[in-house]
C-alpha cells in the first residue's frame, strides 16, 4: 500500500499546485495566529477551492473554539479538522459530535511514555498524527522541524490511520518510514526556503521520496 503524504501549511497557489501534481492525499491550510503559515480568511477560501476534490483538505487548529471552528467550516468546508493543541479525550469527542468532520488528533512525542493516553482518543478520532513535542518555552504547538526518536512507534498497535511528522525532509523520510513503520508521512518546513514559503521542487522531491520509501528493503506496507 503506497505511503500517504500530507503537505502541510500550504500559503500560495504555488504550492497547491505542486502538492496536486504530486497526488498528495492531504493538504492542510493554517488556522493559528502565532505560525508563519496562518491564512486569513479570504486566502484559505481561495486555496481550499483550488484544492477541492483533488485532495483532502484538512483544517489545522489548537485549542480552538466552537466559535473559531465553526468559521472555518465555513470558509473551507474541511475534509478533515487537525486539532493541533492539548484537546482532551473529551474535547475531541464533543468536536466530532457538533460537528460531524472527521479528526485528526495530532500526538506531542518526545518519549514512550507520550503514547499511552493514544488509545483514550481512539473511539472519536478518525485519524493520529504523531509529531515532535514543541520546544520548552515555544509559543506555538508542533515539531518546530525537529525530529523525535522514530523507533518508538515500530510494533506499536494503533487501532486508527496515523502520520509521521516532525523534522521530516526528502533525505530522510524513507529511514523514517522504515525506523516507525508509518503508513503516512506529514511535512511543512522540511519542504519550505523560509518559514511559510513552500517549494514545489521541494514538494516533489518529498513527495516521491516518501513514495519510495514501500520500495526499499525493510518498508512499512
Amino acid at each position: 500500500m503506497a505511503i500517504q503524504v500530507k503537505i502541510c501549511g500550504i500559503t500560495s497557489t504555488d504550492a497547491a499546485d505542486a502538492a496536486l501534481r504530486a497526488g498528495v492525499e492531504f493538504a492542510g491550510l493554517m488556522f493559528h495566529p502565532k505560525s508563519p503559515r496562518n491564512l486569513a480568511p479570504d486566502q484559505a477560501h481561495a486555496l481550499a477551492g483550488r484544492l477541492r476534490g483533488r485532495t483532502q483538505i484538512v483544517a489545522v487548529l489548537a485549542d480552538a473554539s466552537d466559535e473559531t471552528i465553526a468559521g472555518v467550516n465555513a470558509i473551507i468546508r474541511p475534509d478533515f479538522i487537525q486539532l493541533h493543541g492539548a484537546e482532551t479525550p473529551e474535547r475531541v469527542a464533543a468536536i466530532r459530535a457538533r460537528f460531524q468532520v472527521q479528526l485528526i488528533k495530532v500526538i506531542p512525542v518526545a518519549e514512550a511514555a507520550d503514547l499511552t493516553g493514544v488509545a483514550a482518543y481512539e473511539d472519536n478520532a478518525d485519524m493520529f498524527m504523531f509529531d515532535a513535542k514543541a520546544p520548552t518555552g515555544a509559543e506555538r504547538e508542533g515539531g518546530h522541524g525537529t525530529a523525535f526518536d522514530w523507533k518508538i512507534l515500530s510494533g506499536r498497535t494503533i487501532r486508527r490511520p496515523w502520520l509521521l511528522a516532525g523534522g521530516l525532509n526528502s533525505e530522510n523520510v524513507a529511514r523514517a518510514v522504515h525506523a516507525s513503520g508509518a503508513p503516512g508521512v506529514d511535512v511543512s518546513s522540511g519542504v519550505e526556503t523560509s518559514p511559510g514559503v513552500k517549494s514545489p521542487s521541494l514538494i516533489a522531491e518529498f513527495v516521491a521520496a516518501a513514495r519510495g520509501a514501500q520500495f526499499k528493503s525493510g518498508a512499512a506496507a
